[in-house]
């Protein structure tokens, strides 16, 4: 726990020391370097290539998809350094990874406040309550395939494309047993409808939220896209469900109770919410100083379940006052489900996806790295100026099933063409919903075949790419002829 404290007090001070670099102006700059035939250039790219061949194996060698690009990351950017100082620039690729380090720390922080509102609101049981419900509820395969995908869409916008995921994957696993097309065709509908859900609201997908703090579209701007990503899972979602069998699966009988409290980190949740809007809408700062003023909510929240958990399970006295009569036999009994420890804050902010955060620690420096090399300029030029806005915008739909929607979107930002309102919405659509064509362009899919291993695999997901890239390009159309 110190450890994890330690880190999150060094990023911290490492923002604010970072907020006095002059990241814009060092982009520009480099601008005027092109370093792609240089030797030290192609040895990054090759470099950069061969971590994320490793990244992409993940499933089949069982290496945690952070350890290849954090390396990969510290490479590269020590072949930046030496180009740039026998280029007479030495100072310029200190400036340029300084930038790049802020775009990850006010990613690193937002995340990490909505991951341990996510795992608090699991630990007090608020998940589990929906999974009980669904599995007891007596519906047939057909109707829990649309009713999993239609809590998928509506959860994913605030929870997030992977927790969604990975939760009602894990539904979708209980109520399959031993039917394996329901568990592959519910986990597919899962993957499509939580990335579907995840394009129209920052808090859904990490690729609408780059866009976001970037400035790009605002907040209420994101809510045209509601339409085509409903389009987009529906459709979907349509053709699969003619091979859904319309039976019912075993009944299954279970009790879930919501632990106390756990009502209140929802509603501190969404208060985080509200938080994080205002202070990028109103007060023109970035959004992560909401979450983060949220994430202390929940920290003094905890320190009063800690303070009250910890009182009678020290002979019924409250370590504060003393007095043993602040409990109630209620408070007692929930005490006991909870074991002999305590409440604590920051076993939830321990159980963050680490690796994942790591990962995008790595992605964002190494193609910051060859962005400082001027492979990114290079792509621009051929992209959206040879083939213009729209044609590359949905090529970035199939580079992010190929690749993962995060580095392809990053990668974009960092190129910052110059589009419209409409051309910026169109690639979120594109690169949330394009992710869903292959099980491995969205953290939601990789996840997912974690869950249902075994069964749902990339080449199960492979079968029903087609129906995926129909709805892709019926939620393409719908987005032009609504908002075109």
């Amino acid at each position: 726990m110190k450890r994890v404290v330690s880190l999150f007090g060094r990023a911290s001070l490492f923002l604010s020391l970072l907020l006095s670099a002059q990241g814009a102006q060092a982009a520009e700059a480099a601008a005027g370097l092109d370093l792609t035939g240089s030797g030290l250039g192609i040895a990054a790219l090759v470099i950069f290539v061969l971590a994320y061949a490793l990244v992409i194996s993940e499933e089949n060698i069982h290496l945690r998809k952070s350890k290849p690009v954090v390396v990969a990351a510290g490479v590269i950017w020590i072949f930046v350094a030496l180009a740039y100082t026998a280029a007479g620039e030495a100072e310029l690729a200190e400036e340029l990874v300084a930038h790049n380090l802020l775009e990850f720390v006010e990613l690193f922080l937002f995340l990490l406040a909505a991951m341990t509102y996510i795992n608090t609101m699991e630990e007090r049981g608020i998940f589990n309550l929906l999974r009980v419900k669904l599995v007891s509820s007596g519906y047939t395969l057909r109707k829990l395939f649309w009713i999993t995908g239609l809590i998928s869409f509506c959860m994913s916008p605030l929870a997030d494309n992977l927790t969604t995921a990975l939760l009602m994957a894990a539904v979708v696993v209980s109520l399959g047993g031993d039917n394996t097309r329901f568990i592959v065709l519910g986990c597919i509908n899962v993957v499509v409808a939580a990335n579907a859900g995840g394009v129209f609201s920052p808090f859904g997908d990490i690729t609408t939220l780059m866009i976001w703090q970037a400035g790009y579209v605002q907040f209420q701007e994101f809510f045209v896209l509601v339409i085509p990503s409903i389009v987009n899972w529906v459709v979907t979602a349509g053709i699969m469900s003619f091979a859904v069998s319309n039976e019912k699966p075993a009944s299954v009988q279970e009790e879930a109770q919501v632990k106390y409290g756990g009502w209140v980190v929802v509603g501190l949740f969404g208060v985080t919410i509200v938080m994080a809007v205002s202070f990028h809408n109103f007060l023109h700062l970035p959004p992560m100083l909401g979450m983060m003023t949220g994430l202390g909510l929940l920290k003094l929240y905890g320190y009063y379940l800690q303070m009250r958990d910890a009182g009678y399970m020290g002979a019924g006295t409250d370590l504060v006052s003393g007095d043993a009569s602040l409990f109630s036999d209620s408070m007692h009994e929930d005490a006991i489900e909870r074991g002999n420890e305590p409440y604590n804050i920051f076993h939830n902010l321990q159980r963050a996806e680490w690796d994942t955060l790591i990962f995008f620690y790595g992605i964002i420096l190494c193609v910051g790295g060859l962005g400082a090399f001027g492979y990114l300029a290079v792509v621009s030029e051929f992209t959206y100026e040879g083939l213009g806005p729209t044609t590359a915008n949905i090529l970035v739909g199939f580079a992010s099933a190929l690749i993962d929607n995060i580095p392809v979107m990053f990668a974009v930002l960092e190129m910052a063409p110059e589009m419209d309102l409409f051309q910026w919405l169109l690639i979120t659509l594109t690169a949330g919903a394009g992710g869903s064509m292959l099980s491995i362009g969205s953290a939601a899919g990789v996840a997912v075949m974690g869950q249902a291993r075994g069964v749902y695999t990339f080449f199960s997901h492979l079968k029903w790419s087609w129906a995926i890239a129909i709805g892709y390009f019926a939620s393409i159309g719908v987005h032009f002829l609504l908002n075109g």
